[in-house]
This record gives C-alpha cells, sequence and structure tokens, in this order.
C-alpha cells in the first residue's frame, strides 16, 4: 500500500523528523520544558549479572575508521571530536530538523495509574521498565513525539527511548563509567534509526544497538536494559500502584495521533533507509522480537509467535523461553496510537527457577509450566500454582522491524520451529 508515502508527504514537518529530531507539527511550537518531578513505585524481577539480561560495555579493541568529513551541518551543531568514528559518515542521513528538534524529556512528570486510565486505551502500547518496587510506564503516544526520556527508575538513572520509523523502544543505563549521561536527538538516521547523543561528551550513539559511532566514546557501549513494549491494560492490571509518563511535558504536541499512519503495512517500504538489502526471509516490515548475546543473535517473527505462543529456546547456552499475549495495539498503523490493529507483545526470560528449569506451553487459553503446572502471565509472574509470586528473570528483547535488526546484525538466524 502506498498511500503512506502521500501520507507523509502532507505531513512533511513530521516525516522529515522521524526516529531524530523533534517532531513538529504546523503551529505547534516548542516550549522550555518545565521542571518536574519524579517518582516511582512496584516490584522487580531479580537484577542478574547475565549478559543476556544486561548487555555491558565491551573491552574489545576499537577499530577507528580514517578521517573523513563530518557529516553536513554537524559541525555547526556539535563539538563532537569527528575524527573518532567507527562507521563510515556515508551511512548517516539528515532527519530534516536539527539537533534536538524532537525534544527529549529531561524532567519528566509522572501520574498514579488512575489518572492515566482516563487517557489511555486498554490496547494502547507502553514501554514498562521494573526497577526493585518501582514500576513505570511510558505511553508511545507520548515517545512518538519525544522519543528519548531521561528518568531515574528507582534509584536507577535511565534513558528510555523509541525511533518510530524502527518500532524499536529501549532503554538504557545513563551511568557511564563515573558519568551520568544525558541523552538528546541528533537529527541524524543510519539505517533509518535514531541517533542520540550524549551532552556531556556529544558522542552519537547508535539507539538499536548502543554503540558509540562518533566521538570521545566511539566504539563503546550503553549497558541495556530490560524493557517490554505491553498493552495498557497489562501495565495496570499488573502494576496497579505504578506511574505513568505524563502529558504534562512543557510541550505543544498532539499527543494520542499517530504522526506515522499506515507506517506498518508489511507491503511498505521503509522510509529514509539507505542501508544494505534486507535479507529476503522475511518482509522488510515484518516485525520481530530480538534477542543478543555475545556471538548468538536471534530474531523471532510476530507472525509464528502469533500462532504458537510459547518458544522454548537455546541462546549462547542459556535456557529461554518467550511469551507472545494478543492484547497490544499497532503504535504505526491507525490515525491514533491507540486505534491500530493488535499485533501483540511478546517478551523473552530465563527459565530457571530456584535452580529448576522450566518447560512452557501454551494450552489453548493460558501459559503454564510442564514441571509443576504454574500458570504465568506476558510480564512472567506465575499467577497461580505451586510457583505463584515467582518472577522469571527478564532478558533484554526489542521490538524491531526485520529491516532495521537485519542492517546491524545480518548473522542473525531467524527462529523456525
Amino acid at each position: 500500500m502506498k498511500i503512506i508515502y502521500f501520507v507523509l508527504v502532507i505531513f512533511g514537518s513530521i516525516v522529515l523528523s522521524a526516529c531524530t529530531s523533534g517532531i513538529q507539527a504546523a503551529g505547534e511550537d516548542s516550549e522550555p520544558a518545565q521542571t518536574q518531578e519524579t517518582a516511582a513505585e512496584v516490584t522487580s524481577p531479580e537484577e542478574t549479572e547475565d549478559d543476556l539480561v544486561t548487555p555491558s560495555e565491551t573491552d574489545v579493541e576499537v577499530i577507528f575508521l580514517p578521517e573523513e568529513p563530518s557529516p553536513p551541518g554537524a559541525e555547526r551543531e556539535f563539538f563532537t571530536d569527528f575524527s573518532k568514528h567507527t562507521i563510515p559518515y556515508s551511512d548517516i542521513l539528515s532527519g530534516g530538523p536539527p539537533k534536538d528538534g524532537i525534544p527529549a524529556l529531561d524532567n519528566p512528570k509522572f501520574v498514579p495509574v488512575s489518572e492515566a486510565d482516563g487517557w489511555l486505551e486498554p490496547e494502547e502500547p507502553v514501554i514498562v521498565v521494573v526497577v526493585g518496587d518501582s514500576a513505570k510506564a511510558y505511553p508511545i503516544q507520548i515517545l512518538s513525539w519525544h522519543e528519548i526520556v531521561n528518568d531515574t527508575v528507582g534509584e536507577l538513572p535511565l534513558t528510555v527511548t523509541f525511533c518510530p520509523l524502527c518500532n524499536t523502544g529501549i532503554a538504557f543505563e545513563r551511568q557511564f563509567d563515573d558519568v551520568i549521561l544525558d541523552f538528546g536527538t541528533s537529527g541524524r538516521l543510519r539505517f533509518s534509526n535514531l541517533i542520540m547523543y550524549d551532552r556531556q561528551t556529544e558522542t552519537w550513539w547508535q539507539q538499536a544497538t548502543g554503540d558509540g559511532i562518533a566521538g570521545e566514546l566511539a566504539g563503546r557501549q550503553l549497558n541495556f536494559y530490560p524493557a517490554a513494549m505491553i498493552g495498557w491494560e497489562e501495565f495496570k492490571n499488573t502494576y496497579p500502584d505504578g506511574l505513568v509518563l505524563s502529558r504534562e511535558t512543557g510541550f505543544n504536541r498532539s499527543y494520542g495521533r499517530n504522526p506515522y499512519p499506515g507506517y506498518d503495512n508489511i507491503n511498505n517500504s521503509p522510509f529514509l533507509f539507505r542501508g544494505p538489502s534486507t535479507p529476503g526471509e522475511l518482509p522488510a516490515m515484518a516485525r520481530v522480537l530480538t534477542v543478543e548475546s555475545g556471538s548468538d543473535a536471534v530474531a523471532y517473527p510476530f507472525d509464528l509467535l502469533q500462532e504458537v505462543h510459547v518458544i522454548n529456546d537455546t541462546i549462547a547456552g542459556s535456557e529461554v523461553v518467550v511469551f507472545w499475549e494478543a492484547g497490544t495495539a499497532s503504535a504505526l498503523d491507525a490515525g491514533t496510537v491507540a486505534g491500530g490493529g493488535d499485533v501483540g507483545s511478546a517478551n523473552v526470560y530465563e527459565r530457571e527457577v530456584d535452580g529448576q528449569t522450566l518447560t512452557f506451553t501454551w494450552d489453548g487459553e493460558k501459559i503454564i509450566d510442564g514441571e509443576t503446572g504454574s500458570e504465568w502471565n506476558l510480564l512472567g509472574q506465575a499467577v497461580s500454582g505451586e510457583l505463584v509470586g515467582a518472577q522469571l528473570n527478564p532478558v533484554v528483547a526489542i521490538n524491531h522491524f526485520w529491516f532495521s535488526w537485519a542492517a546491524f546484525k545480518p548473522e542473525t538466524r531467524i527462529y523456525q520451529p
């Protein structure tokens, strides 16, 4: 369906800012971000040091590319050391607006579930982050217009990010060495994916991979933190005492409207994509859930997940399980974020509980484990049975369109039963 390009032309100012700077509709002027409070509540799974859970910075020797001219206009906006870079600058495209054109949220305000329930629909997608006893939801209807939220959940400084052109919702730890980084949008894309920058060193970072690609910290990597994209109803039922990113951001935006209607049509081509040819095993716009550990990278197609609901797998020697449930709307389908078709949600967990490796199945109505018969929900919690109250350890797993992940990780295996 080619109508998407007609729509994108009409909303040209929105399109050009996709995934990189500030989406600003005609007549909507930015206002300075107001000082806002943060808070958080609720429970999280046990933290582990497993690389599947929080991939960490690498000590591999960095190989920089030869010096070349920096991306057009970059030196007027950034003090980045562009002599240090790990990718060719020819890969980088301007998204249209300049640095910070899409304004990150630096002092986010939060509201209780009861208040947010007045403006969030049951299947509306939110990104969920849980740290200790604190759980927060970041509605896609807000992230579509800001793309980055610099926050602290519990006592952990995190940045929660969303790139609409790639459908990637990713959380990173902001503590880097001895510095807490704050991130903004660079106004640039690589393989249609958001390039962020940190305000402390103005290093450029690739959102899809967490890699520093240009500047002082080029060759380093941000630590991922588990974040799930699920429907609002799932969050509010699981974390009734949780907190939700407020629409009182200090900016005038059409929160709730989807700036990219029709973009996720399976027959479309990615916008502003200049990169390697997408492997033909899946359509470019196919939804996949991706996991990477060491040299093992796996993509789980949503079409398959919708059929089987549960996949038991092994990644880099670790036993994991993928859960899928209906109840999450596509943020990139209809004219509103909440009005998109149900694409469901998928998450990945380690299968070991109290030293026992579980095997999970879908019985046609619910997820159960074969060892105890306990029932489990989408967020990896045992809700009934012998193990009620147990929590599976989450694995960092990220939603992508296939073209996006394949461009960065072409060696990925696509899961097949």
